[in-house]
């Protein structure tokens, strides 16, 4: 998360409903190891990847567009991670953001540590006055979170069903979205 817009309480915490204490906070400088294994791992045996999940958090990182960085931590051991960047859409809208990586350690899936990520992601990006959010992912797991198909608002070369947006008001963009150039970080 950019130092300029911390969120208002630097840490959550609560006991999930299989007894597990998870705690979301902002990412720290000493969480980004731990936040590079476990996107990893998340995304080791995972379908529609390039595997290069870590390389676009840390390629987002460097470049200072992480707007929304957070870790789930289980005995405060880092076990998932979710970011939020800035992107641009063909219309002129602003303050528009794409969800994405969001990881969760493959033996923590399953257990509501995403979901809990995925909505204090989405409520700190509502509080900083965000337009609204655009992800790429599976629409059964992202429709829960009111994630929808936005007629007319697109990401070139991805089935419509995939891309999905969620406005924070009333009403949505038309165009073409672009993410930062991190997103084509590959390992060289």
């Amino acid at each position: 998360m950019d130092a300029s817009t911390p969120m208002q309480e630097k840490t959550r915490s609560d006991s999930s409903s299989l007894g597990m204490k998870i705690e979301i906070a902002e990412e720290t400088p000493s969480d980004m190891a731990a936040i590079r294994t476990v996107t990893i791992s998340a995304f080791l045996h995972a379908q529609h990847t390039s595997h290069s999940e870590q390389l676009i958090v840390d390629a987002l990182r460097e470049a200072g567009q992480l707007t929304v960085s957070l870790v789930a931590k289980v005995d405060g051991t880092v076990v998932g991670h979710v970011a939020i960047s800035p992107v641009s859409i063909s219309d002129g809208a602003t303050g528009w953001y794409g969800l994405g990586p969001i990881s969760v350690a493959p033996e923590y899936q399953r257990r509501g540590i995403g979901s809990r990520l995925m909505r204090e992601a989405l409520h700190v990006l509502q509080g900083q006055g965000a337009s609204g959010c655009v992800v790429l992912g599976e629409p059964k797991y992202y429709n829960r979170f009111r994630f929808a198909v936005v007629p007319n608002l697109m990401l070139p070369g991805v089935p419509r069903e995939y891309f999905q947006a969620l406005s924070f008001g009333a009403s949505n963009p038309r165009g073409t979205v672009s993410y930062h150039a991190a997103f084509n970080a590959f390992d060289t």
